[in-house]
């Protein structure tokens, strides 16, 4: 008995002094807490320091929830005032729709930088870096300059125009306070049913690379003075153009979200490439797709994400997931979180409750199924971004910005881009029109429509129709080249006491749409626009047919007794583009990206490539005056 008292009294008396060793150990090697001040010349606040050196000191002054919390990206419409702080959130983003209350570049500066004071005014002061979905020029922002979509950008095949595009996307965005944009879409589409289709600049990856990389140029050429430096994202890593119908597990979606099947060499020599020239570029975030390669969740693919993106390639940026994609990978929610941020994952989109994320990630780090070296290398890119970007320098909205937000220069280039997107498609020789004529016809909804012409993600997620933004419809420039003319608009095409040798103009349009809820089994078009086409051939001699889709459709009735028919893709705002083309202000110049299937018994658009299959159009295929 002796003996055991002197045995516990010994182990009482070790573990007093390892007690001890532990609590001088900590306070010598100054263990961050959420209390521990910062010094005012610590060296992370230094501007002139290498932003390696700032990193690595920040990293090492953060706690492990700061670490996890800049991991944790939320949609703004569920966050609460105070979340940013209490989270350490490392970024918000609007989503399609997420806009102020008052959708003014004003109310949106105001809106991100009172997220930015929040995240400032924290221990360390880490900003946030702000992102947003400005795929076609400033889409959520109204009456922001509407570019074509890039399935028109593709038809021009314009890399200087493209880029101009870039640099005024980039100003128009950063006058709300927003340095990053979700943006290009670096897809190679090979079937257009797929929702997403009008995302992509083509089927060709050769295509797709040079008109991406002129978009990031043009991006980052931006010059937005007091605010931070812009920032692009790759997206969506790797894939995403080639699913196959039916594959996808997202309910109501045929194509996205599905999956591609790919060898190495798909992988490496059609895929890779538009990535490869987008990192050598400098574009510093890449999205993860929502699809499967083979069969596996690309966010769980640890052999891309992490083993060719960051290892083979060098990416020193960070990885950033889709709208709650890495959720898709199990589902144990658990489970899915180790997996994704294993694979690569630096931040995860969430987007609607930062807890059960950041509770899941403290978990597995205390379970050991995620390592530190992995928390402190995503925190690591994170924090790189932000400082070579300057956020911490130049946290808040440079309101200056908001005289380029649908500047003149910026419409002129709008309008360009509509002109040189069109193709035509058919000409008996009634185009180009006269600018003598004395009287038209125009029929379809949509050739008075601004929500149709922008398609989706315009104002809202999925688009909408009516007078959603300022610019110009196919009517108003038809007005504009025929001030004198008589011109007669309905929109149903219901005309009286008609000259059978008058010329009726035919709108027709898909409605808008965006991502999996776009998919299409049919690609055909709205019964609506088949009837006015019908009734534009019983009464007039000569019928011309634009169509606003954001993919190529199956019009092989309709396109019987049509003396013209011009693929004008989802223009955006400057719809008087497309009459300037028409009346031949300007001549057409635009070939097709994607090739024109005659139904979709041909697809995918592999079918064209390998010579399977005779298109109706071939991709490159334009008619010229």
């Amino acid at each position: 008995m002796k003996n055991i008292m002197k045995v516990k009294k010994a182990l009482w008396i070790t573990m007093s002094v390892l007690c001890l060793f532990s609590w001088v150990l900590f306070i010598s090697c100054g263990e961050p807490t959420s209390k521990t001040k910062v010094p005012a010349n610590a060296l992370y606040k230094n501007s002139t320091a290498p932003v390696s050196q700032r990193v690595e000191d920040l990293l090492k002054r953060m706690t492990l929830e700061e670490k996890i919390g800049q991991m944790t990206q939320i949609e703004k419409g569920s966050l609460k005032t105070g979340d940013v702080s209490k989270y350490y959130l490392g970024s918000v983003l609007s989503g399609g729709g997420g806009t102020p209350s008052k959708n003014t570049p004003s109310a949106w500066a105001d809106m991100v930088d009172t997220f930015q004071k929040e995240a400032m005014d924290t221990r360390l002061g880490i900003p946030i870096l702000y992102g947003v979905d400005s795929v076609h020029g400033h889409n959520n922002l109204h009456n922001a300059t509407i570019f074509p979509h890039n399935i028109g950008l593709g038809a021009t095949g314009d890399e200087d125009l493209v880029r101009r595009i870039g640099k005024a996307t980039a100003l128009e965005t950063s006058a709300t306070g927003i340095p990053w944009n979700f943006a290009p879409c670096i897809a190679i589409a090979r079937d257009p049913r797929w929702g997403r289709t009008y995302e992509s600049f083509g089927q060709d990856s050769s295509l797709v690379t040079r008109l991406g990389s002129a978009y990031i140029k043009g991006y980052q050429e931006a010059d937005t003075g007091s605010a931070a430096a812009t920032v692009t994202t790759a997206k969506h890593f790797l894939g995403d153009g080639g699913t196959q119908p039916g594959t996808s597990q997202t309910a109501g979606y045929s194509l996205d979200q599905g999956n591609t099947a790919g060898d190495t060499s798909y992988v490496r020599d059609v895929l890779l490439p538009p990535y490869k020239a987008a990192l050598d570029l400098g574009a510093r975030t890449v999205m993860v797709s929502f699809s499967s390669l083979n069969g596996v969740k690309m966010h769980a693919r640890e052999d891309l994400i992490t083993g060719l993106l960051k290892n083979e390639l060098g990416f020193s940026g960070f990885v950033v997931s889709d709208w709650g994609g890495m959720d898709q990978i199990d589902s144990n929610y658990y489970k899915a979180m180790v997996a994704g941020i294993n694979a690569g994952v630096d931040m995860n989109m969430v987007p609607y409750k930062a807890e059960p994320f950041i509770s899941v990630v403290t978990k597995a780090l205390e379970k050991g199924d995620i390592t530190i070296e992995r928390i402190n290398d995503a925190v690591r890119r994170i924090l790189t971004v932000k400082f070579e970007s300057g956020l911490f320098e130049k946290p808040y909205a440079n309101r200056d910005l908001a005289q380029f937000v649908r500047s003149p220069e910026h419409i002129a280039l709008a309008r360009e881009a509509v002109s040189k997107s069109l193709v035509v498609l058919e000409n008996s020789g009634v185009l180009p029109l006269s600018p003598s004529i004395k009287k038209i016809y125009i029929a379809g909804v949509a050739a008075d429509d601004i929500g149709y012409q922008c398609g989706g993600w315009t104002i809202d997620w999925q688009g909408k129709t009516g007078k959603i933004n300022k610019g110009t419809t196919i009517l108003d420039g038809v007005k504009e080249q025929l001030p004198n003319a008589e011109i007669v608009f309905d929109p149903n095409g219901r005309f009286e006491s008609v000259n059978k040798k008058d010329i009726c103009l035919v709108v027709a349009a898909e409605s808008p749409y965006a991502e999996g809820k776009g998919d299409s089994t049919s690609l055909s078009l709205r019964p609506a626009d088949i009837r006015v086409i019908e009734r534009a051939k019983e009464s007039f001699n000569t019928v011309i047919l634009i169509l606003l889709s954001g993919r190529p459709l199956v019009m092989e009735e309709a396109l019987e007794n049509i003396d013209a028919f011009v693929a004008a893709w989802l223009p955006g705002t400057e719809g008087a583009g497309i009459t300037d083309v028409l009346f031949s202000k300007i001549k057409p110049t635009g070939k097709l990206s994607f090739a024109w299937p005659r139904s979709t018994s041909q697809l995918p658009l592999d079918n064209f490539i390998s010579g399977k299959e005779t298109p109706r159009y071939p991709a490159g295929f334009g008619l010229y005056w």
